[in-house]
């Protein structure tokens, strides 16, 4: 358990919550103590209701339960930020965010996972899945393919095109890092470290 101050705000926090692989806001409430502790003990993003004065678990009643993967505090200990997986839109008016709909940013992330899924449940009418089981050789050709597709669209002036071919790269690309049990995050580490502040 954290070392949460629940005093400075009279027993309630606020607890920000993301998107865990796509890192969007999703939306923010507040925690007591208790909540917190059900949250951390149960898996399940749970709140106190400061217009009830209860708790409440997010998705209680929708089905769109927000399942905890991390949970953190800022330098004061006074915030929570949860990283969390949506069971589905977390705005009550429908949306996938209480800050607006699903943001394309980051959604690559929750491409591979979609990839992973799709390879693990090794479906025959998954071209995902059928292009993994003809191995690693097969799955590098394919990404020159695109590689090259992409050069010759970077010539023309049809943006549109550029964008998809550029895409399809990215694509295969995820399906060459499963192959060679590598994920996506650790080429940003690779990016990261060869970066040299100003």
């Amino acid at each position: 358990m954290l070392n949460i101050d629940f005093n400075k705000g009279d027993g309630l926090v606020p607890v920000v919550i993301q998107d865990n692989s796509t890192l969007q806001m999703l939306m923010v409430g507040y925690m007591n103590e208790e909540a917190y502790r059900k949250t951390a003990d149960e898996g399940l993003v749970t709140f106190y209701s400061r217009s009830r004065q209860s708790l409440w678990t997010k998705g209680e009643t929708s089905g769109n339960y927000l399942r905890v993967v991390t949970i953190e505090t800022d330098c004061d200990s006074d915030t929570i930020l949860i990283k969390a997986e949506p069971a589905g839109p977390v705005c009550h008016t429908g949306t996938w965010s209480c800050f607006g709909e699903q943001s394309a940013k980051g959604f690559i992330y929750r491409l591979e996972e979609i990839i992973n899924s799709r390879i693990e449940e090794g479906s025959s009418g998954s071209y995902t899945s059928r292009l993994f089981n003809e191995g690693t050789g097969k799955i590098a050709q394919k990404v020159g393919e695109e590689a090259v597709e992409l050069v010759i669209e970077a010539m023309g002036d049809n943006n549109g095109l550029f964008k998809n071919e550029a895409a399809d790269l990215l694509y295969h690309l995820l399906i060459l890092l499963r192959s060679k049990s590598v994920n996506l995050s650790e080429i940003e580490e690779v990016l990261l470290s060869r970066h040299k502040p100003e």
